[in-house]
């Protein structure tokens, strides 16, 4: 959890709970882009993409790395270090429920462009573990997290697999507060 000396303007998790910042966070993990390049790869507007990647720099999940000059003006590309949620902390109930609402529909959104007969690993589970076993699932969960940036390729290289992966490891507690209906 960050320190009230951390640079970062942080909404918590709130600034990331937004299907556009996933996406960007998504495509910036391959290769550094810039407003203009990412707009063109989500066919979004540039002045969209370019306000979401200003937050998400504020809030330290994507860094600069590069500026260069394009036509008079300066092009600033960016770059997102997987590592970098870890500044986010837990966040509250709410922060959490909007994060897991826009994983979940980023989800459906891409299960639509899933390759039939592809690989599919699959695992959902409410369950109880040791705390020795909580602590290992999240280390193992982290290296995961993090072999699947360092090997993350930009998205047009032709030899490359695109591969789709969602992973939120939370504790929950013993009661459900809705019934399932």
């Amino acid at each position: 959890m960050p320190d009230a000396t951390t640079p970062y303007d942080l909404d918590g998790l709130r600034v990331v709970a937004h299907p556009l910042r996933l996406r960007l966070l998504s495509i910036l993990t391959a290769e550094a882009l810039s407003a203009t390049e990412a707009a063109r790869i989500l066919g979004e507007s540039q002045a969209n993409v370019s306000y979401h990647l200003r937050r998400l720099a504020q809030a330290g999940l994507v860094q600069l790395v590069e500026e260069m000059s394009i036509r008079g003006g300066t092009a600033k590309r960016y770059r997102h270090d997987p590592a970098s949620g870890e500044v986010l902390g837990s966040g509250h109930a709410d922060e959490h429920q909007a994060l897991m609402s826009s994983l979940a529909a980023e989800l459906i959104a891409r299960s639509a462009r899933y390759v039939s007969e592809s690989d599919f690993v699959f695992t959902e589970a409410e369950v109880t573990v040791s705390p020795e076993a909580w602590k290992r699932i999240r280390e193992m969960s982290r290296e995961v997290g993090k072999l699947i940036h360092d090997e993350a390729m930009p998205s047009a290289t032709p030899e490359g697999i695109r591969i789709s992966a969602t992973l939120a490891l939370f504790e929950v507690s013993n009661h459900d507060p809705a019934p399932h209906t």
